[in-house]
C-alpha cells in the first residue's frame, strides 16, 4: 500500500487517484512558479488549504513563510490590525507596534481561508494592495511593501456573493487569476478506500489497536454514504470504529 500511496501523493498528503483532483494537481504544479493570485473553491473538508499548501511549497517562495488568516474567526473590530498590523497608540490597547499577517508574509504566501467571509471595508484595502502592493499599519503613515502571494479559499460561491452585493467584484476578479474547484469526497469515492488506508495507518497509536484493514460490507458502507462533511467526517468515522472495533479489521457493526 505504501508505494501505492506514494505514487498517488503529492506532500501535504492529498491522497487521490480521481481524474479531477490529479488534473487540479497538475493545475497546481503548473501555476506554482507563477505569481498569479489563486482562488480556491469547495466544500469545508475537501482539501483547501492542502492544494494551498502544495502552491507554497512547488514555488520559488518555498523557503519563505507560508502564513494562513481564517477570516471566518477573527472579529470584525480586530480585522484590519491583523491584516496590516498596527503602530503602537493607534488604539485603546495598542501599548506595542504589531506586525500584521500581511507583513509577517514577506517573500513567502498569505493563504486567506473564507476570505468570504472578510468585511466589505477591509474588502477594499486588499484590493488595494494587490493593485498597488502596498499598506500602511493601522494608525500609521509609511508605506509597507507587500511582496506576498495571495491565495485565497471559500467554502461559499463567490460569484453568487458578488451579485447579491456580499462581496465586491473588483475584488473577485483580481483574486480569480487563477481558479481552482475541488470537488467533494461525494464526487470522488474511488478516493475512500485509498484515505482509509492511509486513516488506518495514521491513527494505530490513538486507538491502541493495530486494525490492518477493513472488511467488504463496512467498506461498502462508506462508499454509499454522502460525506456532507467530506474528508474530516471520513477520518473521524474510521478512527471511531478503529476504537470500537473487536477484531483486527474494521467491520460492519465497527462504527458507533
Amino acid at each position: 500500500l505504501k508505494d501505492r500511496l506514494k505514487e498517488y501523493e503529492i506532500p501535504q498528503d492529498i491522497i487521490t487517484i480521481n481524474p479531477e483532483m490529479r488534473s487540479l494537481i497538475g493545475l497546481v504544479k503548473e501555476v506554482a512558479v507563477t505569481e498569479a493570485s489563486v482562488l480556491i473553491e469547495g466544500e469545508s473538508g475537501t482539501g483547501k488549504e492542502l492544494f494551498a499548501r502544495a502552491l507554497h511549497r512547488m514555488s520559488d517562495r518555498s523557503e519563505g513563510p507560508f502564513i494562513e488568516v481564517n477570516c471566518g474567526a477573527i472579529p470584525h473590530e480586530l480585522f484590519e490590525s491583523e491584516l496590516f498590523g498596527h503602530e503602537r497608540g493607534a488604539f485603546t490597547g495598542a501599548v506595542n507596534m504589531k506586525r500584521g499577517k500581511l507583513e509577517m508574509a514577506a517573500e513567502g504566501t498569505i493563504f486567506l481561508d473564507e476570505i468570504g467571509e472578510m468585511p466589505l471595508d477591509l474588502q477594499v484595502k486588499l484590493l488595494h494592495v494587490l493593485e498597488n502592493r502596498q499598506f500602511t499599519r493601522v494608525g500609521g503613515t509609511a508605506f509597507l511593501q507587500s511582496a506576498a502571494r495571495v491565495v485565497a479559499a471559500t467554502n461559499r460561491n463567490l460569484k453568487d456573493d458578488v451579485e447579491s452585493g456580499r462581496f465586491r467584484k473588483d475584488l473577485y476578479y483580481r483574486l480569480k487569476v487563477v481558479y481552482l474547484h475541488v470537488p467533494p469526497l461525494r464526487d470522488r469515492k474511488e478516493d475512500i478506500p485509498l484515505l482509509v488506508q492511509h486513516f488506518i495507518g495514521k491513527h494505530g497509536e490513538t486507538a491502541k489497536k493495530k486494525i490492518s484493514g477493513i472488511d467488504t460490507d463496512a467498506m461498502e458502507i462508506l462508499r454509499l454514504h454522502s460525506w456532507s462533511g467530506n474528508v474530516p467526517e471520513l477520518e473521524n468515522v474510521v478512527l471511531q470504529s478503529m476504537i470500537f472495533a473487536t477484531g483486527g479489521q474494521i467491520t460492519a457493526d465497527s462504527h458507533h
